[in-house]
């Protein structure tokens, strides 16, 4: 499947939900979980700001990946983001859309309130 990796550097990004077991199945409960590492898999929406847009992007990343404390407003870095297109078809109505995944999301409030001490 092909990968598509996404530059930040230039973005505003904020934590828009705390962070939530992504669920694999939504009959049984299943969460999901990473198939090379086997670590439970969390899915955060940040606000994504870019040159005056603003998109809410939901983001899958292991629980490994997630720092403390990221609570809503949180401004964060996202390690590694890729999208990848997805489609399929499901009773006869084809979905497309795409998938956002990262390595880590981490709080840049704690770098920031470090900085604030230092001074």
């Amino acid at each position: 499947m092909r990968q598509i990796p996404v530059e930040t550097s230039a973005a505003t990004v904020m934590v828009a939900q705390t962070p939530e077991p992504k669920v694999r199945d939504r009959r049984t409960g299943e969460i999901a979980t990473d198939t090379e590492t086997g670590a439970k898999l969390m899915t955060v929406n940040v606000m994504f700001a870019l040159n005056g847009d603003v998109e809410i992007l939901n983001v899958t990343v292991p629980e490994t990946g997630i720092s403390e404390d990221l609570t809503m407003g949180t401004p964060v870095a996202l390690t590694g983001l890729i999208a990848r297109p997805w489609e399929n078809e499901f009773n006869g109505q084809k979905r497309h859309g795409i998938a956002f995944r990262a390595v880590a999301v981490t709080s840049l409030a704690e770098a920031g309130a470090s900085k604030s001490k230092a001074a």
